[in-house]
């Protein structure tokens, strides 16, 4: 059985509350917070929760409060207030102190038992919870050390910094045919089809993290059979039409393969998301071979990639406030920005037709 520590002044009190109690736990019982904190100290491990009053000689509820706090022990079991005070002040100042519940004398049995339970549940449980995360933070901790010295240990590797140049080469590739359309559609069109590109390479610690996910082995042979995503590209274009032409044109060079492909202007992701996703396999030129390197290519319009930005914050920040609300309004907005990529688009169209 339990055991609660019944702390009241009142003989009267002790005595009922004991009654009400003792079938379902073992009462331990004081006159006074010194009296409880003394008993305390010799049954801190066996206490399970503490009924206090406030209103006692030599030591009061509020200092023994206070006493608890000091030594951390409102972390170890509930207390719960037992008072004929009705001011709310009283009762706010209790629950900012950490007191889990107020009960109200007179007693009435079953008020004192469901109170007394539920303060017990809600406050174990919520022990057990905090207790789990800290377990889990700390696996994370240690999970994300491994990743630390495995990946500094990729970086030193000679052979792991080849394949790392390799991949920046592909970057390099692309970002070259893409500057040459550009300037090939600014003299012939008077215009640019996309407005920047940018670039980045996994980092060591993100490469073994994926693959440790994934449950393949880290090895360089595992990263280029297994990860399509090491070197990455994001074209930023104007306008929808722009994207798939720029594609088009990329695609359909005699030297490049198309790994896979995924509409998302299309066929947008159910958050909203619109963009359109190659994995290319392009040649590199080295100085004694030339090779073909895997790299991710992403087609955005300028409004859908400020958009992708906000939501890639709320996936990765935890404890957000609404985020369920904030989904919802990033839906909304991504479906006004697909209307107004088109709008703009029409808008250029006339202009353009108008110059003819």
């Amino acid at each position: 059985m339990q055991k609660i520590l019944v702390v009241d002044d009142v003989e009267v009190n002790r005595e009922l509350l004991r009654y009400i109690l003792e079938d379902d736990y073992i009462i331990e019982m004081a006159a006074d917070g010194e009296e409880a904190m003394q008993k305390l100290q010799g049954s801190l491990n066996e206490t399970s929760a503490i009924l206090l009053d406030l209103q006692m000689p030599k030591v009061d509820g509020f200092a023994m409060i206070e006493a608890l706090r000091e030594r951390g022990w409102m972390q170890r079991f509930p207390v719960l207030v037992i008072s004929g005070e009705y001011s709310i002040d009283v009762e706010t100042r209790c629950l900012e102190l950490g007191v889990s519940d107020f009960i109200h004398k007179p007693f009435g049995s079953s008020v004192v038992k469901n109170r007394i339970k539920n303060a017990m549940d809600l406050f174990f449980t919520r022990n057990r919870l905090e207790r789990k995360v800290e377990e889990q933070a700390e696996a994370l901790k240690e999970q994300y050390e491994i990743i630390q010295i495995q990946s500094e240990k990729l970086r030193q590797e000679k052979s792991f910094n080849r394949l790392m140049m390799e991949y920046r080469s592909a970057i390099m590739e692309v970002e070259t045919r893409l500057k040459v359309l550009n300037e090939e559609f600014s003299q012939e069109f008077n215009r640019n089809p996309f407005e920047a590109i940018k670039s980045r390479l996994k980092s060591p610690a993100s490469i073994f993290e994926k693959l440790e996910r994934k449950g393949y082995p880290v090895t360089l042979e595992s990263i280029r059979e297994n990860l399509t995503d090491v070197a990455g590209l994001r074209v930023i274009c104007s306008f929808p039409d722009d994207i798939y032409r720029l594609a088009d044109l990329l695609t359909k060079q005699d030297d490049i393969v198309i790994v896979r492909e995924k509409d998302y202007i299309r066929n947008p992701k159910s958050n909203g998301y619109r963009s359109l996703h190659f994995i290319l396999s392009v040649p590199i030129f080295l100085s004694n071979e030339k090779k073909y390197m895997n790299a991710e290519v992403q087609f955005r319009t300028i409004a859908m990639d400020f958009w992708a930005s906000l939501e890639h914050k709320l996936k990765y920040k935890k404890d957000v406030d609404s985020a369920d609300e904030i989904v919802g309004m990033l839906k909304d907005c991504a479906d006004s920005i697909e209307a107004l990529d088109y709008q703009m688009q029409e808008i250029r169209n006339k202009i353009d037709r108008s110059r003819q």
